[in-house]
Parts: structure tokens; C-alpha cells; sequence
């Protein structure tokens, strides 16, 4: 037996080695899957193929997903996505040892895991809830965030070491393994679930629980305003999210060197803010006044990325930026954990995730073709502005004041 005190610490650890391992190997082997068709085929159509692969069963099943994690027990979701992603990875990995590797096949298994993570998300950001005080949720959150971050910033090194010594089929057993180490971490999470037969949402088809999800989203306008907000930014920021190479190659030069630096000094800065908004928890005013201050200062950086004079103030700017992430994101989160009913949190954030992953890759349908029939250096600023507009806005006219502390 345990205290209250060190059993929720015992499964939130629990929680973030399960999370924390399952990320490591299928970031690790995501990207060596990515390299792989980027070194057999050469070709800028199978990259964009494979980032449709990559985005769009993301954005198809989070709406859904959200429904189940509020329809089934959570952790059984979280344990499914993983459980199937690691079986598509391993009919790849069978298949290539038998000497079959159709282009295809690499596809299939970037859209199975695209989906298993539109499963996952909305189930585990709806479970943290169930086994962290409310008033532990924002450091833990900052902590997630930085782990992550950390993971993000270690896994295309890893990733690329295993394929340079090892061949794709014997990588893709690190995902396998991960996985499997991931699925027992959090079986052995014990908590009395507010999902499955128990919860309002139990006895919805996949269809009317999505309709109610939305319609939850309709009528409370402050979660309604925040969804709006978040499409909206995303759109504006999908420049800096996907054409910062572009920049960095137009701007300063096509050294391979300073592509990864910029890789780099974002994921080294998205830790930082991690370690930040666990240490500092955000603004007492208020949980989104957190994050529409952190957008407000990611749309000034991004006026600064376009407007670098040299190289190193560039860093600088990208490194505040992934500073400014976890301040954004965490603060979204843990209000909606906070705000939303538990019964209707896997929904709520099932939309939120299906509005992300909707908005960035819109947004590069105009910005990309535009980057090539306007500077760069302009595109950048005219965004940033607009989110800081935007930011400042929603700041001052209080949109998210029915929702918020």
C-alpha cells in the first residue's frame, strides 16, 4: 500500500516511461523509415506521398479516436494504438527479411502508425487527468513536454546511427520492442477508469458520439473560441513548422550543417520550455492567457526568423521558438483537463487534434507553392503578424473567458 502522494506519483512516472518509451522507438524508427524511401527513391513525390501518409489517418481518426477514448477505458485505447502499430511494423519488418519490400507496404505502415497516433493522443491526454491532482497537471504537463522534446531531439541521431549499421528490417525491431516494453508499463497502471461501460458516452455509435463531441465544442463558446484560434494559428504558422529549410537554404546558405542546427536549436529550445512551464506554471491570471502570451510571442519570432540579418541570430530566434511550444501547448491541455468534463475529455481533444492536424497541412497547400512566387523573408513576417494580432485579440477581448480559471 502506498499514500495518496506516492501513488499518483508512482503512476504518473509509470505513465511517462510508457509514453516516453514508446515514443523513443517509433520516432527512431519514423524517421528511418522516411530516410529509407528518401535514399531509394530520390524522389519529391514519394516524400509528399509519404507525408500525406503521415498526416492524413492522424487527422481521419482522431475525430474518432476521441470518441472511443471517452467510449472505452482508456488505457485499453492507449494499449490497442500501440499494439497495432507495432503489428503493422512487423509484418514490414517479416516481409523484408523474406525479401519483399514493396513501396507500397512502407506506406501502409506510415498510415497505420499516423492513425494509431490519432488514437492514442486524445486517449492518453484524457487519462493524465485520471491518475494526476488537478493542481499537479501543469508541471507534469511541462515535464511530458520536455521529455518529449528530448526524445524529439535525440531520435534522428538514433534513428540514423541503427540504419547506417543495420539494415531497415532489423531497425524496425526497435519499434517492435519499444512498443511491447511501452503496452506492459501501462498495463501495470492501476486506476479505476472514468471510460468503458460506466461512462455517458458508453452506448454511442462512432458516429453520434463525434456529432456530440462537436456539438459539446458548439456550446461552450469559450472551447469553441479556443478551437477557432487554434486552426487559425496553426494555418498561420505552418511556414515555420515546414519551410525553415527552405529559409535557411534561401537566406544563408545549403551546408547541411546548418539544417541540422536548425533542427537542433528548436528541439533544444522546445526541452528548455518544457523545463520552463513545469518550474514557472504559467500565468496566475490564467491557463490560456499563457498560451495566447506564448502565441503572441511566436508570431513576434517568426517575424524574426524572416528577418535574421546572420545565421546566429536565426538560432537564436528558432531556439526561443521551440522555447515557446510547450508555453503554448501545455497550458491548452491541462485547461481542457481541468475544464472539460472527464466523461467528454477524449472528444474534446480529439477535435482539437483533428483541428491541428487539419490547419497545418492547409496551410502549407497555400505557403508552399506561394514560398516559390514570394520571398520567404516577407512570408514569414506578414504571418508572425498575424498571429500576434490574433494573440492579442483573443488577450484583450477575453475569448476565452467562459472557459478559462
Amino acid at each position: 500500500m502506498c499514500d495518496s502522494s506516492g501513488c499518483w506519483q508512482r503512476r504518473a512516472a509509470q505513465f511517462l516511461a510508457a509514453q516516453g518509451v514508446s515514443l523513443l522507438g517509433s520516432s527512431m524508427v519514423q524517421y528511418a523509415i522516411i530516410w529509407y524511401i528518401t535514399l531509394t527513391t530520390s524522389s519529391g513525390k514519394m516524400l509528399t506521398l509519404s507525408t500525406l501518409c503521415g498526416f492524413l489517418p492522424q487527422l481521419a481518426v482522431s475525430l474518432f479516436g476521441g470518441v472511443w477514448a471517452d467510449r472505452w477505458k482508456r488505457k485499453n485505447v492507449m494499449m490497442l494504438a500501440d499494439a497495432a502499430v507495432a503489428a503493422a511494423t512487423l509484418v514490414l519488418a517479416v516481409s523484408m527479411l523474406l525479401g519483399s519490400r514493396p513501396m507500397w507496404l512502407l506506406f501502409a505502415v506510415l498510415a497505420v502508425r499516423s492513425a494509431g497516433t490519432g488514437l492514442q493522443t486524445p486517449a492518453a491526454q484524457a487519462f493524465l487527468p485520471q491518475i494526476v491532482p488537478r493542481e499537479k497537471l501543469m508541471r507534469l504537463g511541462g515535464v511530458q513536454s520536455a521529455l518529449n522534446s528530448l526524445i524529439t531531439f535525440l531520435s534522428p541521431a538514433a534513428g540514423g546511427l541503427l540504419l547506417s549499421f543495420f539494415p531497415l528490417e532489423t531497425v524496425l525491431f526497435a519499434d517492435i520492442l519499444t512498443a511491447a516494453l511501452g503496452i506492459g508499463l501501462t498495463a501495470a497502471i492501476r486506476v479505476e477508469e472514468n471510460g468503458g461501460q460506466s461512462s455517458p458516452g458508453a452506448g454511442m455509435s462512432g458516429w453520434k458520439g463525434l456529432c456530440s463531441g462537436l456539438a459539446y465544442v458548439k456550446g461552450k463558446p469559450g472551447l469553441r473560441n479556443l478551437v477557432l484560434f487554434q486552426i487559425f494559428t496553426m494555418f498561420l504558422i505552418s511556414p515555420s513548422a515546414f519551410l525553415t529549410p527552405l529559409l535557411v537554404e534561401r537566406t544563408f546558405g545549403a551546408e547541411v550543417w546548418r539544417l541540422t542546427a536548425g533542427e537542433m536549436t528548436y528541439s533544444a529550445g522546445m526541452v528548455l520550455g518544457g523545463l520552463l512551464i513545469a518550474a514557472w506554471g504559467g500565468l496566475s491570471s490564467g491557463r490560456l492567457r499563457t498560451t495566447l502570451l506564448a502565441g503572441g510571442f511566436y508570431g513576434l519570432l517568426m517575424v524574426g526568423l524572416g528577418l535574421s540579418p546572420v545565421f546566429p541570430a536565426y538560432l537564436v530566434c528558432n531556439t526561443l521558438i521551440g522555447i515557446t511550444s510547450p508555453c503554448y501547448n501545455t497550458p491548452m491541455t491541462v485547461a481542457i483537463q481541468e475544464k472539460v468534463a472527464p466523461e467528454a475529455q477524449g472528444r474534446v481533444f480529439g477535435v482539437l487534434q483533428a483541428a491541428s492536424s487539419f490547419a497545418m497541412p492547409l496551410g502549407m497547400v497555400l505557403f508552399g507553392p506561394l514560398s516559390d512566387a514570394v520571398s520567404l523573408r516577407l512570408l514569414f513576417p506578414v504571418c508572425g503578424i498575424l498571429v500576434m494580432a490574433a494573440a492579442a485579440l483573443a488577450f484583450f477581448r477575453g475569448a476565452f473567458r467562459e472557459f478559462s480559471d
